[in-house]
C-alpha cells in the first residue's frame, strides 16, 4: 500500500483555515500520484482543531464547526483513503461525551471512528478532564490490509517508556491478539530534550510486539509555550527505523509497505536540535498571534544575545530591534559585544543611557529612603527602569518584547518582577545556564555571531560594581545539575547531593528558593518548553505552602 504521511502545522482553533490546508495537501497528492495513486493519506491527532483546544472545547459552535470541517475533508477525499484527528461528540458515553478521535475516510465516505483509549492527564496534558477513553480497539480495512489505528499515547503504554501515568489497558495487546498487518499512530506529541530518540524506541517496540511496520505521525509547529517537533517516522520489526521525517517544519513523505529498505537520515546534534526548537517556537508564535516585529533588550551578555540570535533567524533581521539601556555599571565591554552581535545579525539598534532616569528617580526617593544603605533595590531600581524603557518603545512601534531569562535565574528567583521578568515570551526560560551556552557555542561555531567574548566572560547582571552572577547564586556548573534533578526529575535532596557531588546543606537552600520564588514565576510570561518540566508548562506547584526541606 502507498500510504502519505503528511505532518502538518495547525493552528488552534483555526478550524477552516486547518481544514483548507488538509484538502490541499490530498489534493496536490493526487495529482503528483496519478500514475501510481497514493491509496492512504495519514494526518496528525486533532489535526483539524489543533493541538489541544483545552476549554475551547466546551465552546458553543466549536465542535460544530470541527464537523463540518470534517464533512468538507470526506468529499475531498474521493479515490483515496484518508485518517484525520478531531475532536467530536459522542453523545452514546455516559460519563463524558467528547472523544478525541481519528476519522476513517475511504473513497469519500466516512467509514467510522477509532476513539484514543489512553488519555493522559500528566505533564502538559489533562486529557481527562474532556474525553471519554475509547470502548474497543477496531481493524480497519483499507487497500486490502488489515490496519490498526491508535493515537499519541495508546502506543506508549507498552513500550516501559518512563510515564507518570500507568493504565489498566494496553491497546497493542488487542492488536496483537487481532494479527494486523500495519499500525498506525498518528500524534501531537510535544518536544522536549531527547524526547524524539525515546519515541522512535517507542515505536521500534510496537513494531516488534505487533510483528508489523509502524507508522507514527506526529504534528508539527508551536501552540504557546508547547513545540510539537513533527519528526514522523516508519519502523520495521525486522528492519528497525526505515523513515524519518524533518524536525521542525512541515513536510509529506510517501511510504510504500513493500518497500521496507531503512533510507538516508540526517542526524542533528543536540545543540542545533534546541536551536531549531527554539526558532519555531518564536516564529509560530508570532505568525499564529499576527505579529512580525520583535524587541530584545541587549545586555552584551549570552543570555540575550542567544535570544536576539533566535529571533532574527524566526522573524527575519529586519523585523528585530536591538535595545541598549547602559548605566553607570555597564562596562565598555559589555556594549561593544551587544553591538558586536547585532552588526553580525543585521538588526537595528538603539541605545538609551539610563543614568539620567536613575538620578531622577533615587532623587524622588531620597525623602523615603531616608539614608538607608544602598542594597537590592537599587539594583532592581535599574531592572525596572530598563523594563519601562522597553514596554515604551514596544507600545509605539508595534514590537512584542522578548524576555531573555533563563531557567536556572528563573529557578532561584534571579530576576526583577516587572524588570528583566518583563516580556511577551520567554525564548529561553526553560534552558539551564549551561545548556544556554552549549546553543549559543553552536552558533559562534555555526554562524559566527556571537562573539566568543561573550562566551568567555563571567555572567553578571551588571547591577552594581564588580557584580557578578556568583555572587548570589552557585556556580552554574553545580546549580545546574540541582535544579534539573530536583524540578525535571523529581529527586530528593539527598539522592541530588549524593550525586551532584555537594553539602546537603547547599541543595538545601537552592530547594528553598525554587519554592520561595514560584510567585515570580507566576506573574513572568510563559516559556517555550524543552523539558519534561518546564516551570510554565508540565509542573503544577502552589505558591503559598510550607513543604520546604530544612536541615533540621
Amino acid at each position: 500500500m502507498r500510504i502519505c504521511i503528511s505532518q502538518l502545522n495547525p493552528t488552534i482553533g483555526a478550524i477552516q483555515e486547518n481544514v483548507k490546508k488538509i484538502i490541499r495537501e490530498i489534493e496536490k497528492v493526487k495529482k503528483a500520484h496519478e500514475k501510481n495513486p497514493v491509496e492512504l493519506i495519514i494526518f496528525p491527532e486533532m489535526a483539524i482543531s489543533g493541538y489541544s483546544p483545552d476549554d475551547l472545547l466546551l465552546q458553543s459552535g466549536f465542535l460544530e464547526a470541527v464537523h463540518k470541517g470534517l464533512e468538507e475533508i470526506i468529499k475531498s477525499c474521493s479515490s483515496i483513503a484518508c485518517i484525520v484527528g478531531l475532536p467530536r461528540r459522542d453523545l452514546e458515553h455516559k460519563d463524558k461525551p467528547l472523544c478525541n478521535s481519528a476519522a476513517v475516510i475511504v473513497n469519500g465516505k466516512l467509514v467510522g471512528y477509532q476513539d484514543k483509549a489512553l488519555l493522559p492527564t500528566y505533564d502538559v496534558f489533562d486529557e481527562r478532564r474532556y474525553f471519554q477513553p475509547a470502548i474497543s480497539e477496531k481493524v480497519w480495512h483499507i487497500a486490502d490490509a488489515r490496519v490498526g489505528l491508535t493515537i499519541c499515547e495508546d502506543i506508549w503504554a507498552f513500550s516501559g517508556a518512563p510515564r507518570q501515568e500507568r493504565y489498566a489497558h494496553d491497546p497493542l495487546e488487542v492488536f496483537e491478539k487481532k494479527r494486523i498487518d500495519l499500525l498506525i499512530n498518528i500524534s501531537a506529541s510535544p518536544y522536549s530534550i531527547e524526547k524524539i530518540e525515546l519515541r522512535n524506541e517507542v515505536a521500534k517496540k510496537a513494531s516488534q510486539k505487533l510483528s508489523c511496520p509502524v507508522i507514527l505521525c506526529n504534528q508539527v509547529g508551536a501552540q504557546d509555550g508547547i513545540i510539537y517537533d513533527g519528526t514522523s517516522i516508519v519502523v520495521s520489526e525486522k528492519r528497525g527505523l526505515l523513515v524519518k521525517m524533518a524536525s521542525f517544519q512541515e513536510e509529506s513523505q510517501i511510504f510504500d509497505t513493500k518497500d521496507l529498505e531503512p533510507r538516508t537520515m540526517v542526524s542533528v546534534e543536540p545543540a542545533a536540535e534546541l536551536f531549531s526548537a527554539l526558532t519555531l517556537g518564536v516564529k509560530d508564535y508570532f505568525a499564529k498571534q499576527g505579529f512580525t516585529k520583535a524587541l530584545v533588550g541587549l545586555s552584551g551578555g549570552v543570555d540575550s544575545a542567544l535570544v536576539a540570535v533566535i529571533a532574527s533567524v524566526a522573524l527575519g533581521k529586519k523585523n528585530v530591534l536591538g535595545v541598549l539601556l547602559p548605566s553607570r555599571f555597564t562596562s565598555s565591554e559589555s556594549t561593544e559585544d551587544a553591538l558586536y552581535v547585532a552588526s553580525n545579525l543585521g538588526i537595528n539598534t538603539v541605545e538609551i543611557p539610563i543614568e539620567k532616569a536613575y538620578k531622577t528617580y533615587l532623587e524622588l526617593l531620597a525623602p523615603v529612603f531616608d539614608d538607608k544603605p544602598i542594597d537590592v533595590t537599587e539594583e532592581n531600581l535599574q531592572a525596572r527602569i530598563r523594563a519601562t524603557l522597553l514596554m515604551a518603545i514596544a507600545n509605539k512601534e508595534g514590537y512584542l518584547l522578548l524576555n531573555t531569562s533563563n531557567k536556572s535565574e528563573l529557578a532561584c528567583g534571579y530576576s526583577t518582577l516587572y524588570g528583566d521578568a518583563a516580556g511577551a515570551i520567554a525564548v529561553i526560560g526553560d534552558l539551564l545556564k549551561r545548556q544556554v551556552y552549549e546553543v549559543a557555542n553552536w552558533v559562534m561555531k555555526t554562524y559566527g555571531w556571537i562573539t566568543p567574548r561573550i562566551l568567555e566572560k563571567a555572567p553578571s547582571a551588571e547591577l552594581r560594581l564588580n557584580h557578578k552572577d556568583s555572587d548570589s547564586l552557585p556556580e552554574y556548573g553545580i546549580l545546574d545539575p540541582i535544579i534539573e534533578e530536583y524540578v525535571v526529575n523529581l529527586k530528593s535532596a539527598e539522592s541530588i547531593a549524593e550525586k551532584v557531588g555537594c553539602p546537603l546543606t547547599l541543595v538545601y537552600e537552592v530547594i528553598s528558593k525554587i519554592h520561595q520564588n514560584e510567585y515570580k514565576r507566576r506573574q513572568c510570561p510563559f516559556s517555550l518548553r524543552v523539558s519534561e518540566k518546564a516551570f510554565s508548562a508540565g509542573r503544577r506547584v502552589p505558591i503559598v505552602h510550607r513543604f520546604l526541606p530544612t536541615t533540621s
